[in-house]
């Protein structure tokens, strides 16, 4: 019984002295520094290369290609079925 009296009060009394530096280090630390970086007041100038495409039109999407015949009808009756059965 007195062993385990005697190694409760050691780390009783260990954790309050690494408390007691903890406590006495942070109060004697230095401060963050104050060199924050700020925005800029203009903004940088534009870096990248423009594109040298055309600009997208309402009929037709960036990136599209005329689709294969086959494709198209089988688009087509997908449609018509959702169409008339829903999804």
């Amino acid at each position: 019984m007195n062993i385990k009296l005697m190694t409760l009060a050691v780390s009783l009394l260990s954790s309050v002295l690494l408390l007691n530096t903890q406590a006495v280090r942070a109060q004697t630390g230095s401060p963050p520094g104050a060199t924050a970086t700020r925005p800029a007041k203009t903004p940088p100038e534009q870096t990248s290369v423009p594109n040298a495409s055309p600009p997208a039109t309402t009929t037709e999407t960036t990136g599209q290609s005329s689709q294969d015949a086959t494709v198209k009808k089988m688009n087509e009756d997908e449609k018509q079925k959702v169409d008339t059965k829903g999804k």
